[in-house]
């Protein structure tokens, strides 16, 4: 294969962490391995530079990304990060991810992924949405309800897709709410969809917890990251009868044996923008986290969080990936030889997606569901695609994570297949 000159080398970088993810499942592809290459190169990468001014008259310049990885199944999909770590290999990253899952989850979808290169945190509202609207603008040429359809992801939210959708809306010239995804309901949102990738985490454990006879009642449960993903699963973990011991956010690490109190740790989370503070639980050192007695961990953070070191300090029996790319290929060697079972984010954290997909029929339709239709639904589709998962991975004696890669490479290689080259 030809290195893309513009990806980076680096080990720990997302991308070389994808590349050896379909380095590892090409040998069960038969035929289709001919293909293979085509998920090694992104089909289009848009970098943009945003212009903003400031509200103290200063002019600061931003660097935003929108990467296309794979368009062979339908239009890209796939979040906007604002984030001061993005880059475009990131973003490539999480791009060929989002090709993997949507085909995983057998929705009509390619891969694409978006993010601005800043702190969301550090701005006003006027200075954010100025930036928003900038942004959208400059990546309105490849963005459409046919061609590319974005989310929200870290550091973004349905206020910000309200911006992206009007933005769009008005240089189009007529109200296209199937545009983005994620947006307030009153905008053409769906029901449901804040709280989708949270209970799909739930779903999927709860289905492979049930085949790997591994109980959830009285369960110890430990969380990184607590925000709509990690929040939601905890909470219907904790409605199972297990018990959250540990939980993690960027400002603090809290454990309770007994079990921390989730929905007034929700709350405290709501008013203070953090988990730091809360009382019901005792502070502990950030990297007692991965020590810490647990039967179930679920990383709801960002990539590059399980390393091999880790791995091999984990007590869990069974990892739930809430966020995108946590673990890295030599600690998923580790985690597999200690037989400790990964549920990977392509097919686990698959709800958020997945009810991506409901609101932009639902756009698409002027047709509303209501949230009982929309759960039942995305459980079904969750529920469906793990047990196909799990089967595929007993008659291939390979890893989850190995199997839902080997679904979803047959369902892309044979599209790219199957529509051939143009020109040939």
């Amino acid at each position: 294969m030809d290195k893309l000159s513009y990806a980076s080398e680096s080990s720990t970088s997302a991308w070389s962490t994808y590349l050896q993810q379909i380095d590892r499942v090409t040998p069960y592809l038969g035929d289709l391995s001919r293909w293979i290459d085509t998920l090694r190169h992104p089909k289009r990468a848009l970098i943009v530079d945003i212009p903003l001014q400031m509200d103290d008259g200063s002019i600061r310049h931003f660097e935003g990304y929108r990467v296309q990885h794979n368009l062979s199944r339908g239009p890209g999909k796939g979040g906007i990060r604002y984030h001061p770590d993005v880059d475009l290999n990131e973003v490539m990253a999480l791009s060929a991810w989002m090709t993997i899952k949507c085909a995983a989850v057998n929705l009509p979808y390619g891969g694409a992924k978006g993010g601005i290169r800043v702190d969301p945190f550090t701005l006003s509202e006027g200075e954010l949405e100025r930036l928003t609207r900038r942004y959208t603008s400059e990546i309105g040429v490849i963005i459409g309800p046919q061609k590319d359809i974005p989310a929200p992801d870290v550091g973004t939210n349905g206020k910000v897709m309200a911006w992206m959708m009007d933005t769009y809306s008005m240089n189009i010239g007529t109200t296209v709410t199937g545009v983005v995804t994620g947006k307030p309901i009153h905008l053409g949102g769906s029901l449901g969809r804040e709280k989708a990738t949270g209970r799909g985490v739930f779903i999927t454990g709860r289905e492979v917890a049930r085949r790997a006879g591994i109980a959830i009642k009285g369960a110890r449960v430990a969380v990184q990251g607590f925000g709509n993903v990690g929040s939601e699963a905890a909470r219907l973990f904790d409605e199972a009868g297990a018990r959250g011991v540990v939980i993690q956010d960027h400002t603090a690490t809290l454990f309770n044996a007994d079990g921390i109190d989730m929905t007034a740790l929700t709350q405290w989370q709501i008013e203070h923008k953090q988990i730091a503070g809360f009382e019901g639980a005792q502070p502990i050192e950030k990297e007692a986290f991965w020590t810490t007695e647990m039967d179930i961990l679920i990383p709801a953070a960002l990539e590059g969080q399980i390393t091999r070191e880790r791995a091999e300090a984990l007590g869990c029996k069974l990892v739930l990936e809430g966020a995108n790319g946590p673990t890295y290929p030599d600690a998923d060697d580790m985690l597999a030889k200690r037989g400790i079972i990964v549920v990977p984010d392509v097919i686990c954290n698959a709800g958020g997606v997945t009810v991506s997909y409901f609101e932009w029929v639902q756009d698409m339709a002027s047709f509303f569901w209501s949230e009982d239709e929309i759960n039942q639904r995305s459980d079904k589709i969750m529920t469906d695609a793990m047990v196909h998962v799990w089967e595929k991975a007993k008659e291939k004696e390979c890893s989850l994570r190995t199997a839902a890669y080997i679904v979803a490479c047959e369902r892309i290689l044979m599209a790219r297949k199957d529509r051939g080259i143009y020109p040939g």
